[in-house]
């Protein structure tokens, strides 16, 4: 049975308790409160609970023209709300400013950077244990200190209540909370998983992969409060989901269980799943497992439990989304839709992609502007009714977050639209969205962090993606060390009097 070290865990029978769970009961979101607690509150009991954008990668100065669906917005102008009317990193403790700092002067510097990218890379993938993390007490001290507390909720359930905790105290609406265990191919490795002979699911398989992903998967939506978002992967589940996904076929027996059984106690406690996107090789079959589980459990017009993830850099997103559209309209569920730019700039083919960023830029505009009006156009195509949908925006774009909020703003919106950030980037995006909604004294703007949690050692991967998009953005990376200098330097001169 899989354990973390240092976790100190108790771990389901999750052989047991997947059937239990299934069994349980997906009325309705409303039955979360007393009714909800009574369920699974034994349950919960019984666990130690234990450890993506988001992807939202990449920035550009230049506009777009792909509002001007929308009468009533001038994709010309912003609206007044639309500028930060104060300092809105004021609202974020010194310690997260000065990480803040240090960590976006490493990832702007052409000098830092290479060699940082190099070590984080070796010990993301490393087999020796002087230089893994949950191995290496003094290794595991420096990074947990400095990039994982940066972008990580932390190692046990403790840890990981205080983190999001600090995040609502901020004024965040809540989080979306990932299980850091995946996996990451090269291209080769892709081919090599495609050409074996692993369509049959084994006892070893399940209690050797399927089970502690699961099991992992089922304790983060129990930690996840109400109304949050959990983002799943299935590249955890280990190497036979890796060879279904690669040829686009239908989940294993225990693992369509296991993931039916996690979206069962997502909708039973109000919580919202997010399905990752993931590499270009796997993506085909993600999209077809999404919406198998989209039709069953997104049936509320009110609300999704399902999301499936868009990745704007992708040339095929467009006709993706149309068809998934489509689907939804024909079959009477809700669409869940996560937009994020995407985070495999680096490992997939360069064919998939748009040949610039004002491609990308024009897809992803284009995409949210008409699922945020329910209005077909240039880049999401159909007839008839636009079906109900629901969108998490995932973005570091600044100008690709104001202009949704100008819709929000003009009144156009008419699918629910909940914004996203990972989790120690984009903090001025996001606080700047937290003061709009501070202003309004209303929620009509949810913002979300996006944050995983695990070991130190588990986390690598996700710290080493996270240090790449950096790389493939540094203007905007950039422009997040600048504005953490500047509000540094506001409290410092606030502090000696010399500002207000």
């Amino acid at each position: 049975m899989y354990s973390a070290p240092g976790r100190g865990l108790v771990h389901l029978p999750v052989r047991r308790a997947l059937p239990a769970l299934v069994s349980v009961g997906v009325s309705s979101p409303s039955c979360v409160g007393l009714n909800e607690k009574s369920r699974v509150t034994a349950a919960i009991q019984r666990r130690s609970i234990h450890n993506s954008d988001s992807k939202a990668i990449r920035s550009s100065d230049r506009r777009t023209n792909t509002i001007a669906e929308l009468p009533t917005v001038d994709p010309t102008t912003q609206p007044p709300s639309s500028e930060p009317r104060s300092a809105p990193l004021s609202v974020l403790p010194l310690t997260m400013i000065v990480r803040s700092l240090l960590t976006t002067v490493i990832s702007s510097s052409p000098i830092l950077l290479p060699p940082s990218l190099r070590v984080m890379s070796i010990l993301a993938n490393t087999h020796n244990p002087i230089l893994n993390p949950d191995k290496n007490p003094l290794l595991r001290f420096f990074l947990k200190k400095t990039f994982y507390a940066q972008f990580c909720a932390g190692e046990n359930p403790a840890e990981v209540h205080a983190t999001i905790s600090r995040l609502k105290n901020i004024g965040f609406s809540g989080v979306i909370l990932g299980y850091a265990k995946e996996v990451v191919l090269s291209e080769d490795q892709a081919k090599a998983v495609a050409a074996e002979d692993q369509g049959i699911e084994t006892a070893a398989d399940i209690t050797g992969e399927i089970e502690p992903w699961a099991e992992g998967t089922l304790e983060t939506v129990a930690l996840a409060s109400p109304g949050d978002y959990v983002a799943l992967k299935f590249t955890g589940a280990g190497r036979l989901a890796l060879y279904q996904l690669s040829q686009n076929g239908e989940p294993s027996p225990y693992l369509s269980k296991s993931i039916d059984a996690i979206c069962a106690l997502a909708q039973q406690r109000g919580v919202r799943l997010l399905f990752d996107a993931e590499q270009d090789a796997l993506q085909d079959g993600i999209d077809s497992w999404t919406m198998s589980f989209a039709r069953k459990y997104n049936t509320s017009p009110q609300t999704a439990t399902v999301y499936g993830t868009y990745q704007a850099y992708r040339k095929k997103t467009p006709s993706v989304i149309s068809r998934h559209l489509a689907e939804a309209q024909e079959g009477g569920f809700t669409l869940g839709v996560k937009l994020v730019r995407g985070a495999y700039l680096g490992s997939d083919p360069r064919h998939c992609f748009w040949d610039n960023q004002q491609g990308t830029d024009a897809c992803y505009n284009g995409i949210a502007a008409s699922v945020l009006t329910r209005q077909w156009g240039t880049f999401v195509e159909g007839k008839g009714e636009f079906p109900n949908a629901h969108m998490v925006l995932a973005s570091h774009n600044v100008e690709s977050v104001r202009r949704a909020r100008a819709i929000c703003d003009a009144g156009g919106a008419k699918s629910g639209i909940s914004f996203a950030q990972l989790q120690g980037m984009a903090d001025e995006v996001s606080c700047e969205l937290v003061e709009a909604g501070h202003a309004k004294k209303a929620s009509e703007l949810p913002v979300y962090k996006y944050l995983v949690w695990g070991t130190t050692g588990e986390c690598m991967k996700y710290l080493l993606r996270r240090a790449h998009e950096n790389r493939d953005a540094v203007a905007r990376t950039r422009s997040g060390r600048d504005a953490m200098w500047a509000e540094l330097v506001r409290r410092c001169k606030t502090a000696v009097g010399f500002a207000a």
